[in-house]
């Protein structure tokens, strides 16, 4: 054998032995871990809206509750749990000033209190007026009637039959689509003080135009009054959109302009009259 080959062998047989040495170091050597260090984002509970409210509407359990927020962007006008626990249940009688949408934070600006001033006008809409009619239990369907529901109010009075000495009984719608502002109850001014109380009472406060609060305020003392409970289907989501309030044709007729409207009823049969 040449001592050529007797190098190139030797080299090879060489490289061989240095590529089994770096392969154990390789192969025994243990895996190194890289540690990151991952920042936690500080959380804070933060009262929302459970679901969307509509203005006038009034804060609920079912309408709140506690949502984890970045502590980093709550703000001094968001209501914390921490700063205030019962939250929750001191609101309970509050009610939106606007519409709040679901998981929007609650904040002072848009919700009004009982005893705030300008409470019932902070829910009225442009335009409307709101008036109290007395009503009774068994009048307000059965007090299934809450603020918000639509309603038909009906006049049921007694009369004279010209035909004879008894007494008939009539009902007539006077206004339809009406929206209760409230239900049995009254907001008082305490003598001498700025705070207003809520108590029960047998009173609905409802929503209407001027014209239309003459016309309760004329037939009021002619009869009894009554709430009919309307579908929410035969308004969705329209609300007011969908014409508000409408007073019967035979009412809307005899607001006449140039004076003040009196009814008269005899025998049953009503004549209107105005004076200039």
């Amino acid at each position: 054998m040449s001592k050529m080959r007797i190098f190139f062998f030797g080299l090879a047989l060489g490289s061989m032995v240095l590529a089994g040495l770096l392969a154990k170091s390789f192969l025994g050597r243990k895996p190194q871990t890289e540690v990151v260090e991952v920042n936690k984002v500080q959380m804070a509970q933060v009262l929302v809206a459970a679901k969307d409210m509509a203005m006038g509407e009034r804060l609920a359990d079912t309408n709140t509750k506690w949502l984890d927020w970045p502590q980093a962007n709550i703000s001094d006008a968001m209501i914390t749990q921490d700063k205030s626990p019962d939250a929750r249940d001191k609101l309970q009688t509050a009610r939106a000033r606007l519409p709040i949408v679901e998981g929007e934070p609650i904040v002072e600006k848009k919700i009004i209190k009982p005893d705030q001033s300008g409470f019932m006008s902070a829910i009225l809409p442009k335009g409307m007026r709101a008036i109290s009619v007395a009503i009774s239990e068994r009048s307000a369907a059965g007090g299934f009637i809450l603020p918000n529901d639509r309603v038909d109010v009906i006049l049921t009075r007694k009369l004279d039959d010209p035909q004879s000495s008894q007494k008939i009984v009539k009902s007539e719608t006077v206004l339809t689509n009406v929206r209760i502002l409230a239900i049995n109850q009254t907001y008082r001014q305490e003598a001498g003080e700025d705070k207003v109380t809520v108590t029960e009472g047998k009173t609905a406060t409802l929503e209407l135009n001027p014209q239309q609060t003459e016309v309760v305020s004329m037939i009021e003392s002619a009869g009894e009054l009554s709430l009919a409970l309307r579908s929410i289907a035969e308004n969705g989501d329209k609300g007011l959109d969908d014409g508000g309030p409408r007073l019967a044709d035979k009412y809307a007729n005899k607001k006449r302009s140039g004076g003040a409207e009196r009814l008269f009823v005899r025998y049953g049969i009503e004549t209107a009259t105005s004076s200039r």
